[in-house]
């Protein structure tokens, strides 16, 4: 069945039209998603993939949440600030310390604790999940040239050095902080496992340059597996043949593996 299309339960169905997104559309979404996320923490499904959303539309329908990603994380009894987000393609990998607050918001939100919170459970997961023994975690500065000795800033040195001592502290293989405008260059890359950048678009900006067609969003810190394709919904084209299909292919291959190796693992 996997290898020639993707079987669909039958149990819940609606009136929808792809690309023209309604009530009825969101309210069906809303459905699958909660279904598919208890039969996975339940233990009869593998792993949930989520397929992009409109937001806007979930929220008149009773979703009450920033995103996926904290509906799953609720629904699973974690804490949203322990449900980690990790953008991963071919060749990267990012989990940015903040997501969606504006770009003014993100130096007071950036903390120490944050930081090496955020860290642990990336390291964590990349060891039960990806296989990777000893991860190495680049953090990205928050500014120019690392703040340049204070010039630009003192985050740096403030918040982000003692998160990153903190963490080797611990055993976590951390660097850094690392200049964001160096830190994705060809030959940087092959220095660390996944980079923990300050904000959205400094994670993201790379990634999507990198691998916009073979990109996966990956929740880390839960007791399931959950990724999701990292692009949006696209209903300029939906249902019109032109989507490239390749991260949503990369999202299911990616939860699979996920999932055999923490199956392999106990």
């Amino acid at each position: 069945m996997f290898g020639r299309a993707l079987p669909v339960l039958g149990e819940l169905d609606g009136s929808w039209r792809p690309g023209f997104p309604d009530s009825a559309g969101a309210t069906l979404a809303l459905a699958s998603l909660k279904r598919a996320t208890e039969l996975t923490f339940a233990g009869e499904a593998s792993g949930v993939v989520t397929a992009p959303i409109a937001k806007a539309l979930l929220a008149e329908v009773g979703f009450d949440h920033p995103g996926q990603t904290e509906f799953v994380a609720a629904a699973c009894g974690v804490a949203a600030e322990d449900a980690v987000m990790m953008l991963a393609g071919p060749q990267l990998r990012t989990v940015p310390l903040t997501v969606h607050v504006a770009l003014a918001e993100v130096p007071g939100r950036i903390t120490t604790d944050l930081i090496v919170r955020r860290a642990r459970v990336a390291a964590a997961a990349l060891e039960r999940d990806f296989g990777i023994e000893a991860p190495r975690v680049a953090v990205a500065a928050l500014n120019p040239h690392a703040g340049e000795g204070g010039k630009f800033g003192d985050e740096e040195a403030r918040i982000i050095a003692p998160a990153i001592k903190a963490l080797r502290r611990e055993g976590i293989a951390a660097t850094g902080p690392h200049p964001a405008d160096a830190l994705f260059a060809p030959h940087a890359r092959h220095g660390f496992d996944v980079a923990l950048c300050m904000y959205h678009d400094q994670a993201l900006i790379p990634l999507k340059a990198l691998d916009f067609d073979a990109g996966v969003n990956v929740t880390l810190g839960l007791p399931i597996v959950r990724t999701s394709p990292d692009h949006g919904t696209a209903f300029d084209i939906a249902g019109t043949g032109r989507a490239n299909p390749g991260a949503m292919i990369a999202a299911i291959r990616m939860a699979g593996e996920c999932a055999m190796r923490r199956a392999a693992n106990g």
